[in-house]
């Protein structure tokens, strides 16, 4: 009897170290597995795919307006640590994920010959200055906090985002007409975070990098308003706080005053 309970109980402990051995290798198959799926989502050129996968599905879902609401979504959700300098580069890094998506719809199904080459350079510098961004959002990771909700770089950020979505037309089913009718407001509105981050910023790198986008960014909505001009008119004057009330073009204005084509006194674009 004995040498049988002995038997019994090596054969449970053979039992249970197998078991053991087992969960272990379970667990480093999973454990390996995991690794292997995360590496894949941010290898290859490190740009964050899972984000650009999302501006992908906004755009097939509903075109460029869904990729700029898709885009807003992300900067809400961006890193925030109430630092200027690390909470701009986040903030701009997913605001030209949304040109970048704009640029690349272009590219898929525009046709004409300029925006194409705009959106190429544009793609581009997009994603360099994304990786750019990024960096410097990380090393900023443990920056003190700074500023808060209702300082003048919170509101002034605010309002450079607001300026961008707010009176926006619908899209007209032109690829192209819709490209630079979107982009003016989406770099305008980039150049006011510019502008909010310069005058408020700490970081000497990144305010050097602001202020070369802001320069590229300007240059590029003069090119997209002198195509809108060469083929058929800018539309909506989204971003421009005064509008001719019979859309004349040319009209928008900073400022109160007559139209300069038909006279009439310029209305507030709301």
């Amino acid at each position: 009897m004995k040498k049988l309970l002995f038997s019994l109980a090596a054969a449970g402990t053979l039992l249970l170290s197998g078991c053991d051995r087992k969960a272990e290798t379970t667990a480093s198959t999973t454990t390996t597995e995991t690794a292997t799926t995360t590496d894949a989502a941010t290898s290859g050129d490190g740009h964050d795919h899972a984000a650009t996968a999302d501006d992908h599905a906004a755009m097939a879902g509903g075109g460029m307006m869904a990729a700029m609401t898709q885009m807003m979504d992300n900067m809400r959700k961006a890193p925030s640590s109430k630092n200027t300098d690390h909470d701009f580069a986040h903030q701009m890094a997913e605001h030209h994920k949304g040109a970048l998506a704009m640029a690349e719809m272009e590219l898929a199904q525009g046709k004409d010959a300029t925006l194409r080459a705009m959106a190429e350079k544009m793609k581009a510098d997009q994603q360099r200055e994304i990786a750019e961004l990024k960096a410097a959002g990380e090393r900023l990771d443990a920056a003190p906090a700074n500023y808060q909700e209702g300082d003048p770089f919170a509101k002034q950020m605010k309002a450079a985002m607001d300026m961008m979505m707010q009176g926006m037309g619908a899209e007209s089913g032109n690829v192209d007409a819709d490209f630079a009718a979107m982009m003016i407001p989406h770099h305008q509105s980039a150049v006011a975070m510019m502008d909010a981050f310069l005058a408020n910023g700490k970081d000497a790198k990144l305010k050097e990098m602001a202020q070369k986008m802001k320069t590229a960014q300007q240059k590029e909505i003069k090119e997209f308003q002198t195509w809108q001009a060469k083929n058929g008119g800018a539309g909506k004057a989204v971003g421009a706080a005064y509008i001719c009330p019979m859309k004349c073009e040319g009209s928008a204005s900073d400022k109160p005053g007559k139209c300069p084509k038909c006279g009439m006194d310029l209305v507030k674009n709301s």
